[in-house]
């Protein structure tokens, strides 16, 4: 285990999260999707041990062989109000080491920082409930309300043999639960000098889809007009450069109007790309959480130089608005044109809850109590999480992951990103945040 660069202080101890998340980066549970992955169940199990040894009694659920999911249910002082779940996921994107400057799956610390794949996505989080969950119980205490506690196979897939495999075939493991907290939000942005928080109210909905083009299949030599890789690339560039007009939700239109007021600006003379742009680094999320975006990230085709293959194919990844899919999708049929087969892949709706009421208050106070006066604003996420899957059981779900976080790094570049990494005193304000909050709420 001494492999890996180190320079931090040897007579000064990690905190307990900053060593949970890197004993779980470190183990590769890359998921490839389309049913490709080297699978979760040793994650799983280390997480499980951990539970244990809090003196509770995980259960573990494989939707297929290596594909495992934990779940415990933690009493509460108070077992007449309504269960919260508090979820993660055990899954990361894969990492190319030859990109990247540090091994991404060595749970390498330096300059304050830990580095490794699921560093922010979502690995930290993991370690922060599983260290709060300690505080909590080694204090001889217990949460404010009963928990259901999940880390889930799958989620960077669409969670199909994860969240979405438990709440179709496991549904009483959630019973009485109303509310859900998970990744991205609660992490602080900087705006005009000030600290603030975003607290995740809302996701984009997301689809899947495969572009096919088929044409004629000939020497590379010849003059062939029914190209389908031709074909596939002016589709892929039609999508790819579609520029999708602003709308704004419920959600977004008070998040604006808030970055407007702190800054002091008329939102009605400055326009909502410019408020993005003004949070700095978090405009790598906002911004795209004011229009659909569909985004190509693989194309297929070919064997050889000089062969013209017969079929050509692209992936296309959808974030539209709640409620928008149906439209978006016939937008896309529109302009890749009738030759062009659109399969859809994968397809979860969208979400969005009122940023008021008795868990939003929770969660303003647990983070004013350690960062007093700092603005707490709802934000749409324009990716997903698990809470979609939740939400079929009627469990309204938030984004809490909360990092106090240094203007300068660009969190949002880090999820899927090279380099993925996250300072060491953002996992300890993390960990008091949400003793905090699961103490009290």
């Amino acid at each position: 285990m001494a492999s890996w660069a180190d320079d931090t202080d040897p007579a000064t101890p990690l905190d307990l999260t900053a060593e949970l998340a890197r004993d779980l980066i470190r183990f590769d549970t890359t998921n490839y999707g389309e049913g490709r992955s080297n699978g979760e169940t040793d994650a799983a199990e280390y997480v499980a041990e951990h539970l244990r040894g809090l003196g509770l009694a995980p259960e573990l659920f494989d939707s297929e062989p290596g594909r495992t999911s934990v779940v415990v249910r933690v009493p509460g002082r108070n077992r007449e109000s309504g269960a919260l779940v508090v979820h993660g996921h055990l899954d990361v994107v894969p990492a190319d080491p030859e990109t990247w400057s540090v091994d991404p799956f060595a749970g390498v610390i330096k300059e304050g920082l830990l580095w490794g794949r699921g560093a922010v996505d979502m690995k930290n989080m993991d370690a922060m409930i599983l260290a709060a969950l300690g505080d909590i119980l080694g204090a001889g205490e217990a949460p404010a309300r009963d928990l259901v506690v999940a880390f889930f196979a799958d989620e960077e897939a669409g969670g199909v043999l994860g969240s979405h495999y438990l709440v179709d075939t496991r549904p009483e493991l959630f019973e009485g639960a109303t509310e859900a907290i998970s990744e991205v939000g609660g992490y602080s942005i900087t705006l005009g000098g000030q600290r603030a928080y975003l607290l995740q109210t809302g996701e984009k909905a997301l689809i899947w889809i495969k572009l096919v083009a088929r044409g004629d299949a000939a020497h590379g030599s010849r003059l062939i007009r029914n190209n389908a890789v031709t074909k596939l690339a002016t589709a892929v560039a039609a999508v790819g450069s579609q520029d999708w007009p602003i709308r704004l939700t419920d959600t977004t239109t008070q998040l604006l109007a808030e970055i407007a007021r702190i800054l002091d600006v008329d939102p009605q003379r400055v326009g909502p790309d410019e408020l993005a742009l003004a949070t700095g680094t978090a405009s790598g999320f906002i911004q795209a959480s004011l229009r659909t975006t569909t985004n190509p990230t693989l194309l297929k085709a070919g064997y050889k130089h000089n062969v013209i293959p017969d079929r050509a194919e692209a992936l296309i990844d959808i974030r539209t608005l709640p409620g928008e899919e149906d439209a978006v999708l016939a937008e896309v049929a529109s302009l890749v044109g009738p030759d062009i087969e659109i399969i859809v892949m994968h397809r979860d709706i969208g979400l969005e809850t009122d940023f008021g009421g008795p868990l939003v208050d929770a969660v303003v106070g647990s983070l004013h109590r350690h960062d007093p006066g700092a603005p707490v604003l709802p934000y749409l996420l324009s990716a997903g999480t698990d809470n979609k899957a939740l939400s079929k059981l009627g469990i309204r779900g938030y984004g809490f992951a909360p990092l106090r976080l240094p203007a300068e790094l660009d969190f949002p570049g880090m999820f899927h990103g090279v380099d993925e990494r996250v300072p060491l005193d953002a996992l300890v304000f993390g960990r008091r945040v949400l003793t905090d909050l699961l103490s009290t709420y």
